[in-house]
């Protein structure tokens, strides 16, 4: 027999900012089965269920994770119910409404080499306190030695699509032209069945038979130079796509410039009147000065701290969401859109902010391009250093946390005044000119990632530039 706690122990697998992640050497079938059972477990002592849902993406070690995670569901008694691939909130979405746990296996943006596990209670996302109850869990079970069948049930992606295309009386986009840029994404066969079903003409592009790795938060110059070519080339209204894992969206307007997620989100936050929002630290200050909201409050980086804070938030205000840097919105109370009712969806989700930007231009005969225009004009850009050593990237930070004079100097940005100092994920500098630096390690991969703020795209991505170049050269040791 095999302990849970220890074999995650040595597995060299960990709770990021979303799910359990590491290398797909590492995710063996048994590592994949003692996350499975001590969740199992963990579950079982707050809830009465007897079945568990599993989907996959489209990374090419994310099938076989999802055998042996349904292997050992069977050791402890409980049937599995699989989706195939699907978007992540797709299977969030459909177990929620069964009331029963959840495991999506998918290594979202981060690199085909690496995978993950993401989990869910019959209520939504898991938290921290129950990382720690899975990780620390002492169950046994058999070792895994045959890799139990699966078969795909469709009920996910079905719901999924009729979550949205149910919530408008009348096919709204007829007349617009959608491009989708499919590439891996786990909802790359699901969204055009929904936009054609909300009207559009739909312009399928970039379909790719293997993995691409695709960060939302740093989009890289191919695409966003893909994106203005297509717009052009298919006179397309709105190019859409997503991350790996269908809850992190991307819209590029009828130029071809991709929004911003957190522009994104703040968009979809205006026309879904939202009365109160909680949202990463690392998002763009335009929040607070639109005005549009009663109610802001800044959490940690990662949908659980969003989640989280839903909990208050319910308490004082009838209309609930969040969204992060990264596009993904949360749903955190239940909204009426055309007098249609949507049901909470407290996990990172990519349709709900395109579809509602996009209404909300056609509605008010607006481009997207001019929503975003009326925004206050504050720029932000971010991009990461890849394989980037952990222990450097907590030596930069305990560096800053020190003495921030110390590390701007070493990063060149003594000359610019210090206004203050937030460290409540990260660090993030804001300075008297209205600048901001943001640093922060991944916490899915081996990365550094800086975010920048300023009053002109240009003036932000110089400063990532700069800082990015500064840390990838200076020696933290000497």
């Amino acid at each position: 027999m095999l302990d849970s706690r220890n074999i995650i122990a040595i597995s060299n697998i960990g709770f990021g900012t979303s799910g359990a992640r590491g290398l797909v050497s590492d995710f063996t079938s048994n590592v994949c089965g003692a996350f499975t059972v001590s969740f199992i477990h963990v579950m079982k002592a707050s809830f009465s269920f007897s079945m568990i849902a599993i989907a996959i993406d489209n990374r090419p070690s994310s099938l076989a994770m999802a055998q042996a995670c349904a292997t050992a569901a069977a050791q402890c008694d409980v049937d599995v119910v699989f989706y195939g691939v699907v978007p992540t909130p797709a299977l969030a979405s459909s177990a929620m409404a069964q009331g029963i746990p959840c495991i999506m296996v998918t290594g979202s943006h981060i690199p085909f080499d690496r995978n993950g596990l993401k989990f869910y209670r019959p209520d939504g996302e898991i938290n921290k306190s129950d990382e720690i109850a899975i990780i620390n869990g002492e169950f046994t079970y058999e070792p895994i030695q045959q890799l139990q069948k699966l078969s795909v049930d469709d009920t996910a992606s079905n719901d999924y699509i009729t979550r949205y295309s149910s919530l408008f009386s009348r096919p709204w986009l007829s007349g617009k032209r959608i491009g989708i840029y499919q590439h891996s994404s786990a909802g790359r066969d699901l969204y055009p069945q929904l936009f054609q079903q909300l009207g559009a003409e739909i312009i399928l592009i970039g379909r790719s038979d293997t993995f691409v790795a695709i960060d939302t938060e740093a989009v890289s110059e191919a695409d966003c130079q893909k994106a203005i070519e297509w717009t052009q080339r298919y006179q397309l209204d709105a190019l859409f796509s997503t991350d790996g894992d269908g809850d992190r969206p991307m819209l590029a307007d009828e130029n071809g410039h991709w929004l911003r997620g957190d522009i994104l989100g703040l968009l979809c936050a205006k026309a879904l009147n939202i009365e109160a929002l909680a949202v990463p630290v690392s998002c763009n200050t335009a929040i607070e000065q639109s005005g549009f909201f009663q109610f802001v409050i800044r959490t940690q980086i990662g949908s659980p701290y969003v989640i989280a804070a839903f909990e208050e938030l319910n308490h004082f205000y009838k209309c609930v969401a969040g969204f992060e840097a990264n596009g993904g919105f949360l749903l955190g109370s239940t909204i009426e859109v055309e007098g249609n009712t949507l049901a909470a969806l407290p996990t990172r989700d990519a349709i709900l902010p395109v579809l509602m930007v996009l209404y909300h231009a056609i509605s008010s005969s607006r481009s997207v391009a001019a929503l975003v225009t009326d925004l206050p004009q504050r720029y932000t850009h971010s991009d990461r250093l890849t394989e980037f050593a952990t222990e450097r990237s907590k030596k930069i930070i305990a560096i800053g946390q020190e003495n921030s004079q110390v590390l701007l100097g070493q990063l060149g940005l003594l000359g610019d005044e210090l206004s203050s100092v937030n460290v409540i994920d990260g660090l993030r500098f804001i300075f008297v000119n209205g600048n901001i630096i943001h640093l922060r390690p991944s916490g899915n991969a081996p990365e550094f990632r800086c975010y920048a703020e300023s009053v002109s795209i240009i003036e932000a991505k110089k400063l990532v530039n700069k800082v990015l170049t500064q840390l990838s050269i200076i020696n933290f040791y000497s």
